[in-house]
């Protein structure tokens, strides 16, 4: 059912009903929306002064592969285009101000909102991972090393941990690199299992935007890339704001 329902909405989108149909998503007024270029949008994510914890910081279970690959990301912020992207408990900590549409939102009374990813507060015993964003090249990179609680198979990471950081990597650079917010769709195809513990490196890319589209790719390897563990593409719903549509009437 969830499946119709967003071909449902990727139909409207080919046929530019999207905003004519108020039980689905209606337009975005620029008021409760960010600006659409991607220094503004990486500016909102990744505040310079906040009191919010970052989980993707080195702590004591990243192993030798993790904290060296990391190290080397982290020389590439200062010359090389890459932005390391903080991680928060919630996305309601990085996109602040950013009101869904109207039928999208969800009233209640609990506070401890938390990212799937961020669920398992032990250091070391689930998702353990830090993402690496390029702007002008419209691609990231993400370290992921599974902790214990993201068992599958004895001693390796269950598929489904590894197909929830994709969806997750995808989404962070989705919205960054052309405010994609939701998934369409998202397909796998799994090689090799990832060992517990171990180092996974996630290397994402948009291949193209049309049609309020984000078109994208990843390939999960190990480090040497000599064993890949998975591929996947997947295809992100880009919201279109009310400026951008009253241009093309």
């Amino acid at each position: 059912m969830l499946r119709t329902s967003f071909q449902g909405v990727a139909r409207l989108v080919r046929h530019k009903a999207l905003y004519r149909s108020p039980c689905l998503l209606p337009r975005v007024h620029l008021a409760s929306a960010f600006g659409s270029s991607t220094e503004s949008l990486v500016a909102r994510f990744c505040p310079e002064k906040t009191d919010l914890k970052d989980y993707a910081l080195p702590n004591a279970s990243w192993c030798s592969d993790m904290l060296s690959l990391y190290q080397k990301f982290l020389e590439k912020t200062k010359s090389g285009g890459w932005i390391k992207l903080p991680s928060f408990k919630s996305n309601r900590d990085h996109i602040q101000g950013l009101k869904l549409p109207f039928g999208l939102e969800t009233a209640s009374d609990k506070q401890d909102w938390r990212l799937f990813t961020r669920s398992i507060q032990l250091e070391g015993q689930g998702y353990e991972y830090v993402i690496f964003f390029h702007p002008s090249e419209k691609k990231s990179v993400c370290l992921f090393q599974p902790g214990p609680y993201l068992e599958g198979a004895p001693g390796f990471a269950h598929g489904g941990s590894l197909a929830a950081l994709m969806d997750e990597t995808y989404s962070k650079t989705a919205y960054l690199a052309g405010e994609g917010l939701f998934t369409l769709s998202l397909n796998i195809k799994f090689k090799n299992l990832i060992p517990v513990g171990s180092l996974a490196v996630l290397d994402i890319q948009v291949e193209k935007i049309e049609d309020q589209k984000l078109y994208m790719s990843c390939i999960a390897q190990s480090r040497d890339k000599q064993t890949v563990y998975a591929k996947s593409s997947g295809v992100f719903l880009q919201l279109q704001l009310e400026e951008e549509q009253s241009q093309e009437q």
